[in-house]
């Protein structure tokens, strides 16, 4: 049995659009390489300087790996992985008050 890594909708064009895709190793950095060996360029997005991408969220079966061992969280078979981006923007409009348009 392997890991699945389930895979944002703005990561696809690594996987050919699969929303989910299995891998292996025994912490999150060694099942992004593995990945990288499959779906060149993926790890790029996810990993710079040995760290988590700052705007990249990853959970391990719904915990954020965070707030574990990060990159070097243990991972297992049957384990679920999800890859979420985080999203930001609003910025630069000022808000309206209530009742003007």
């Amino acid at each position: 049995m392997a890991i699945e890594v389930r895979i944002p909708t703005i990561l696809r064009t690594y996987t050919d659009g699969q929303k989910a895709v299995e891998g292996t190793g025994s912490t999150i950095g060694e099942l992004f390489a593995d990945l990288e060996s499959r779906h060149t360029g993926i790890q790029d997005r996810l990993v710079d300087g040995g760290e988590l991408r700052r705007f990249v969220n990853v959970y391990l079966n719904d915990e954020d790996v965070r707030f574990l061992d990060g990159i070097s969280t243990k991972v297992g078979d049957g384990d679920s992985i999800t890859i979420l981006p985080a999203v930001a923007g609003g910025a630069g409009a000022e808000p309206r008050r209530a009742g003007t348009r």
